[in-house]
């Protein structure tokens, strides 16, 4: 069982309107009255219940943030105890022209932050970065790789292969499906072209005659009922390894792009806990040690078991119904918050 979190900074419009900043330690950081409601708010929850989180961090934005903040963040997890690991968006390759501008607005095939069709030696160039970039911030080197928005094909494996790093999780087919049954993974361990790949678990939601919904794991997505049946379900099954999805940015909201007003998400926070709580009440069932280690258990017939777990509707309903009345009386709080709670946008890298 292993919780991954996507530490990652955004281009927060940038490319569209020149007048605006991609934005750094606000989007992993969130913090709003003084207080830390992402990256802190998780750290101080995995610490309660004695929970190693995998942290896949993003590392191309040093082409835009020459002050390198991943950095410390990236360092701050690592001696916190927790699994850090690599995670490329090659949009943020742009900033490297000065005309970068330009560039983002042309439509070229791989889209500008996609891995999906894109070059071998292209994306072997972009893993042998953030490999030196682990390197030179003196971390251990990354075992795992998380592609940006779970973008996947064949070139990306066999890149990976070649770049040495041997273990993945790239899949999530409910956010993005290639088309390729081969990548077609809902749990368990799988090899492709030489690298162990550990999708995020995707689930049947809920079927209705003629309809079937795929949703993969995530903490936002999901309530704690549906997840621990969901895990309950995995343990009975047999199900390997399940891995869930999160990113610092959804334990807050917040009213723009720059992140200028925030308020805390309460409900993704609860889901976190409760999960966090129930992870260290199950121990002797699940095991929490991080997704590297547990990619490295030696493969078994039974690891690439397939398995498609089942929601229940009855359980997707009040999970619709509460996000719906909670996003909308957050955001209504959000537009009313006080002036004094909005934070200042730092200046351009």
């Amino acid at each position: 069982m292993s919780i991954t979190v996507d530490t990652e900074f955004s281009i927060a419009g940038a490319f569209r309107d020149q007048t605006v900043c991609p934005v750094a330690e606000q989007r992993v950081w969130c913090v709003s009255g003084y207080k830390s409601h992402g990256l802190g708010y998780m750290l101080d929850c995995f610490a309660q219940y004695g929970i190693t989180a995998t942290f896949f961090v993003e590392v191309l934005n040093r082409h835009y943030f020459h002050r390198d903040p991943m950095r410390d963040i990236a360092e701050k997890l690592h001696l916190a105890g927790h699994d850090v690991q690599l995670h490329l968006h090659p949009c943020w390759t742009v900033f490297r022209h000065e005309d970068w501008r330009e560039r983002a607005r042309v439509r070229t095939r791989p889209g500008i932050d996609a891995f999906y069709g894109r070059a071998e030696d292209e994306s072997l160039k972009l893993m042998e970065y953030g490999l030196e970039t682990f390197h030179t911030w003196g971390l251990p080197a990354p075992t795992v790789f998380r592609s940006g928005s779970l973008h996947h094909d064949d070139a990306l494996y066999r890149a990976q292969a070649r770049a040495g790093i041997p273990y993945s999780s790239h899949v999530g087919v409910a956010v993005f499906d290639s088309g390729d049954e081969n990548y077609r993974l809902y749990s368990g361990r799988h090899e492709r072209h030489g690298v162990i790949e550990c999708p995020i678990l995707t689930f049947r939601d809920w079927k209705v005659p003629g309809k079937t919904h795929l949703k993969s794991l995530t903490i936002t997505g999901s309530n704690f009922a549906e997840t621990r049946m969901l895990l309950e379900q995995a343990h009975r099954e047999g199900v390997e390894q399940v891995v869930i999805l999160t990113h610092p940015f959804e334990y807050v909201y917040t009213s723009d792009q720059q992140m200028s007003r925030m308020r805390r998400h309460r409900v993704n926070q609860r889901r976190l806990a409760r999960l966090c709580k129930f992870l260290s009440e199950n121990t002797d069932r699940f095991a929490t040690d991080g997704l590297a280690a547990a990619a490295a258990m030696p493969m078994r017939a039974e690891s690439s078991r397939n398995v498609l777990l089942k929601g229940s509707l009855l359980k997707a309903v009040p999970r619709m119904v509460e996000q719906a009345v909670y996003d909308n009386y957050a955001m209504w709080r959000l537009k009313h918050q006080d002036a004094s709670a909005v934070v200042d946008v730092e200046a351009c890298a």
